[in-house]
């Protein structure tokens, strides 16, 4: 009998909790699979390509269907950074305990408030958006906009009560999204690709007279938001880091998956609309702002755009979900330190389910009631929408930022993903894109109208600028004692257990 090489130890998931201060109190029903499923339907490609597929080729022509490969390799990069992170941290909330372990409190709450209502918005657009495909598939107007509320009120209050029935729920429905949203958009891209061609590839290569008399640099830039809007979403996998499976090593995983196959996925859903469309020049001049259907009309006829129209809403009930799920987790994990007002309220935990109930019913409520203003004052809908984007990457680069200077200061991850002698080039590299990706979400535009060119920075300034006067006055950062700021500490109490369950395994 030949001897074999011990297997190398790691941490239970009882284990590593207990090194960051916390029981192990939910249900870890959730599988590597559900996991990326949740990230995947989060990031939705189905959303991004059909909420922005008019306006990025407006814009900047075919040759913007390039900022899918740019901006997917650059976050890319950050969900690596964020794997390190939630490896050595993997808690629920995400954003909010790395940027506080990595930093302080006072710069987790701040990145976190930003990062919340960035959710909370994006909750209620895609519901609207989704609202729309429903009121077209059931057959009503969906420029009504009293249909329009009521079918995003129903919308948010199904993902709800489905949220309310358990994770087990959650992974279910996340997967159904998943195969939906691959079959919508994998599925039908590659359809239009093969079969319904009717421009050549050379097209994305042409920008088709969109840059007038001007730059065509300034007019592919501009249309930096069809990549930008697609990206995010895959640190929701971190957000339910409490009820995955031996989640240090899987979450990475599953966010780099959410990278790569929703990036592949919105690839071959822009090109196919791009290639498949009858009338190119008539989208990329702006009289066709709604081409995606006339573009299934042509090609899928009546049948296949009620086909579609079935697997795009079931696409965004899954979306509505994730994201609600998300920002529960986000919210119970701000007030279970204490951050919160009201935060014994939202920290409670339903014992039959295992499910944040408060937070959830928070994460329905605020979105309904934006919807409700929106539907008073249509016209605010792209003031309320318009900081989401830019205030979500400017939390991400809070962490990547904080991850950064814990390195400077000799950090090394502990968890069991990690990018070796690499990780500080990739932080850096991170860094750089990110920076690089705000500047140009909050660059003003150039139309003239003031509110239409600074929407995105006023609407930043307002959620970070409240965020500011509630932290200076209340400072909720004194009432918690939630560490902070020890991810040296914990790497190194972590690499010590895990030496001493080494050593018993190989005794």
């Amino acid at each position: 009998m030949t001897d074999q090489a011990p297997k190398p130890a790691s941490l239970s998931d009882n284990e590593h909790l207990a090194v960051l201060g916390y029981d192990d109190t939910f249900k870890r029903s959730m599988s590597l699979w559900a996991n990326f499923a949740l990230g995947f339907t989060y990031l939705s490609p189905i959303v991004g390509v059909y909420s922005l597929f008019a306006v990025s080729l407006s814009v900047g022509g075919p040759p913007s269907v390039f900022w899918i490969f740019i901006v997917g390799a650059g976050q890319l990069l950050v969900s690596l950074v964020f794997g390190e992170v939630v490896s050595q941290y993997p808690i629920h909330g995400g954003i909010y305990p790395w940027a506080r372990r990595l930093w302080n409190r006072r710069y987790a709450w701040m990145a976190t408030w930003v990062y919340i209502w960035a959710i909370i918005v994006t909750i209620t657009s895609v519901a609207q958006y989704g609202a729309g495909f429903a009121a077209s598939l059931f057959g009503m107007d969906p420029s009504n906009p009293t249909v329009i509320l009521l079918i995003t009120l129903g919308l948010l209050l199904l993902a709800l009560g489905i949220n309310f029935s358990g994770t087990k729920w959650l992974g279910r429905v996340a997967r159904i999204g998943l195969m939906a949203e691959l079959i919508g958009v994998i599925g039908l891209g590659l359809y239009l690709l093969l079969f319904q061609r009717k421009n050549s590839f050379s097209v994305f290569f042409d920008s088709m007279g969109v840059e007038g008399a001007g730059s065509y640099s300034s007019a592919f830039f501009g249309a930096a938001l069809a990549g930008l809007f697609l990206f995010y979403g895959f640190e929701a996998c971190g957000d339910v880091a409490e009820e995955v499976e031996n989640p240090a090593k899987r979450i990475p995983v599953a966010m780099m998956m959410t990278i790569l196959v929703g990036g592949v996925s919105a690839l071959f859903s822009f090109c196919g609309y791009v290639l498949a469309a009858p009338n190119l020049q008539a989208i990329v001049s702006g009289e066709d702002p709604d081409p995606i259907p006339s573009i299934l009309d042509s090609t899928v006829g009546p049948i296949g755009t009620k086909v579609f129209l079935i697997i795009a809403v079931t696409a965004f009930i899954s979306c509505v979900l994730s994201l609600q799920a998300a920002a529960s987790r986000l919210l119970y994990s701000f007030a279970r330190d204490g951050m919160l007002p009201g935060h014994v309220w939202l920290s409670k935990v339903s014992e039959r389910t295992q499910v944040p109930t408060n937070a959830l019913i928070v994460a329905c409520t605020v979105p309904a009631v934006l919807a409700v203003i929106v539907w008073i004052n249509p016209a605010l809908m792209v003031p309320i929408t318009g900081f989401a984007v830019l205030g979500i990457y400017c939390a991400f680069q809070s962490v990547v930022l904080a991850s950064l200077r814990q390195r400077i200061r000799g950090w090394k991850p502990a968890g069991p993903f990690s990018l070796g002698r690499w990780g500080v080039v990739v932080n850096v590299v991170a860094l750089a894109y990110g920076l690089f990706a705000m500047f140009l979400l909050a660059k003003p535009g150039d139309t003239g109208d003031f509110w239409a060119d600074y929407v995105v920075l006023i609407g930043l300034v307002v959620v970070a600028g409240s965020g500011i006067l509630y932290l200076t006055i209340a400072r909720p950062d004194r009432v918690s004692d939630a560490p902070e700021g020890d991810a040296i500490i914990v790497a190194e109490q972590i690499r010590a257990l895990t030496s001493k369950a080494q050593d018993k395994v190989s005794a």
